[in-house]
């Protein structure tokens, strides 16, 4: 027959961005006071992408799309970005090319990124 000493469970937790997680927990039946559990654990690995202040790209973009009927790029999203000096990610698709051409935003388009930019509260 199986106890509840020292048996391992498994814990469902739901990360940030949804996913589930499963965590495995050794239960003890020591000398506990069982209304306090101390729980160690290091935030130096986790993903705290979720936890970040403002939009996405993808939500600035439905949101330029909804309230002004325009299209954005994220190449305009980050051009304005750096405009306003908002930290942008790190451009993987970069030109091979030396003098490659690279379109800038029109006018219209950033006025309608820095309106999100403020409904979002990143400016």
């Amino acid at each position: 027959m199986e106890t509840m000493k020292d048996r391992h469970l498994p814990i469902p937790v739901l990360s940030p961005d949804n996913h589930h997680t499963e965590t495995v927990v050794l239960l003890s039946k020591g000398e506990i006071d069982s209304n306090k559990v101390r729980v160690e654990f290091s935030l130096e690995d986790m993903d705290m992408s979720g936890f970040q202040k403002g939009a996405t790209y993808e939500q600035i973009k439905e949101y330029v799309l909804e309230k002004h009927g325009l299209k954005v790029s994220s190449l305009y999203i980050s051009q304005v970005k750096r405009k306003c000096g908002l930290d942008v990610g790190q451009n993987y698709n970069l030109s091979k090319k030396e003098d490659a051409k690279v379109p800038q935003c029109p006018p219209e388009k950033e006025a309608a990124i820095m309106e999100a930019l403020k409904h979002f509260q990143m400016l």
